[in-house]
């Protein structure tokens, strides 16, 4: 398979995947009522509402994986506009950020954790 016809299905399947992410998020919050309430309270399209959270558990880790694949084919381009907007610091920039959401992950499980 050629490059770019990858790149397009991987793009293709980040689409898909948010869009799906974005409409269970909104199921979760809107329409599947939370906490007690009538068994049959707790079903939407024949899910109950832990299965939804479990479709948009998967689905976000899927994301994860495809913005990985992502961001390796579009490397060149993610360097060369770093370069263009932080000159030759941009290795100390990218690095930051990398180090940012590893930060941010670790606070946030620790915030859960405890």
């Amino acid at each position: 398979m050629k490059k770019n016809t990858l790149k397009f299905v991987v793009n293709v399947a980040l689409f898909v995947d948010m869009c799906s992410l974005s409409v269970i998020g909104l199921f979760l919050g809107f329409v599947i009522p939370r906490g007690r309430g009538y068994g049959f309270q707790k079903y939407f399209l024949g899910l109950q509402r832990h299965q939804w959270g479990d479709i948009h558990l998967y689905l976000s880790l899927l994301l994860l994986i495809l913005l990985v694949f992502h961001i390796c084919f579009n490397w060149t381009w993610v360097v060369r506009a770093t370069k263009n907007y932080f000159g030759e610091r941009w290795k100390n920039f990218l690095f930051a950020i990398s180090c940012g959401w590893i930060i941010v992950l670790i606070v946030g499980w620790i915030v859960v954790k405890f």
